[in-house]
């Protein structure tokens, strides 16, 4: 086998350059890669392998997050107030864990009044107690304030380093620059770190997808990283880099604001939590809408056939961005709803774009204590000697209140 294995391997690497690395995949028309190769002195150009990288970093950033979010995020989501709603635990009953697990979470009524039948129970008991068991499972406000608070620190560090290192790049200010050259343009150090640190970041997001929050947009969230991916990667190896860091820095460049603007949310900070908004919802209409399409979109699918004919690559980058600008119109809609109830309602109510839970309804809030046939007597009776304490409170308030209006026309009455 030991013998076997370099042909082998030999044998795999041959078909996998002949069928994938095909020169009309990745380069325009009448280019062969022998035209391309570059020295080392005259700069570093993108090679495929060089994103194997990204695996090993996308790890490394899955435990740098558990580390921030414990050491820096917990502290700092205390500091600011953040509380956590304390919500009732289902009563252990085998036979309803088992069905929500493997069945359903929100069960038919057909299921409910099975459920009854078998655990002796009353369907109200058996909804109650599904709703206590979703609850339950709901994310506390300190979890989502470290998640928060995790890609805010990535994203404004991202958006600041990547717009230091294109300041004085001329593709930032000129889109033509884009493809003078193209493709043989060699890669600059920081904008190879550029590449390899966002696109390990979103494989990091794509590999905790599954125990993150799940939001009101999970499956747009789950294509968005997807295609950023896939965006990141082809981008890099067809050397469309120059562009491709244009596309990176116009997406950071608001998404640190919706997360900070999502951490003082949760610790309740309101007027904080709207300017923040405000501001995240003009930069985002204008760089999703205006700037994206208007002049990254319009310089790979017009300005570059300048340079070069269309090959397949140019259609499947084009394809990609088109599909986060789908996306960019989607979560416009959204936005543009919030801003619609801040104006006419004076206030943010929730993150229509991506904070509120898909998995749970509003209206499951915990009811009182008093309603569920399910509370014990002692709940029960602590909740109406509590009525009852205030109800005494408000009467002696109102005694002293009329025994002091008396006092007052005593000396009038005289």
């Amino acid at each position: 086998m030991e013998h076997c294995s370099p042909p082998l391997l030999l044998r795999m690497e041959a078909l996998l350059n002949e069928w994938l690395w095909q020169e009309k995949y990745w380069l325009p028309p009448g280019i062969r890669w022998q035209d391309i190769e570059m020295k080392e002195e005259d700069g570093h150009f993108p090679l495929p392998r060089d994103l194997i990288y990204t695996l090993p970093l996308a790890v490394a950033f899955i435990a740098l997050r558990y580390v921030f979010e414990r050491l820096i995020a917990v502290p700092f989501s205390k500091q600011l107030g953040v509380k956590d709603r304390i919500r009732i635990r289902a009563a252990s009953i085998p036979k309803l864990e088992a069905f929500y697990k493997q069945n359903s979470r929100q069960p038919s009524h057909a299921e409910v009044v099975s459920l009854g039948k078998q655990c002796g129970l009353s369907q109200r008991k058996i909804q109650t107690w599904f709703r206590h068991r979703r609850n339950q499972d709901r994310p506390s406000n300190t979890k989502k304030f470290c998640e928060a608070s995790w890609r805010f620190a990535f994203y404004l560090v991202a958006f600041t380093a990547g717009f230091g290192s294109l300041i004085n790049t001329p593709w930032l200010w000129d889109y033509r620059e884009c493809w003078r050259g193209y493709p043989k343009q060699p890669v600059a150090e920081a904008h190879y770190w550029y590449y390899i640190l966002e696109m390990g970041f979103y494989l990091s997001l794509l590999m905790c997808v599954s125990v993150d929050v799940k939001r009101k947009d999970f499956k747009e969230q789950v294509i968005h990283h997807i295609a950023t991916i896939f965006l990141v990667g082809f981008s890099y190896c067809a050397n469309y880099v120059r562009v491709g860091t244009l596309v990176m820095l116009v997406h950071d460049s608001s998404d640190f604001l919706l997360e900070s603007a999502k951490m003082f949310h949760y610790a309740g900070w309101t007027r904080t939590c709207d300017s923040l908004f405000v501001v995240f919802a003009l930069i985002f209409l204008v760089t999703r809408l205006v700037v994206f399409p208007g002049r990254v979109i319009h310089t790979t699918l017009v300005v570059s056939l300048e340079f070069f004919q269309p090959f397949f690559g140019y259609y499947f980058f084009n394809a990609l961005l088109l599909i986060l600008q789908a996306l960019h119109v989607f979560w416009a809609y959204l936005i543009l709803r919030m801003v619609y109830k801040f104006v006419f309602l004076g206030k943010v109510e929730r993150d229509e774009r991506s904070d509120e839970e898909s998995e749970v309804d509003d209206e499951e809030e915990e009811e009182p204590e008093e309603e569920g046939d399910e509370c014990s007597w002692e709940q029960r009776k602590g909740a109406i000697n509590s009525k009852l304490a205030s109800l005494a409170n408000n009467c002696v308030l109102n005694n002293l209140t009329n025994q002091r209006n008396i006092n007052s026309r005593l000396p009038k009455a005289r």
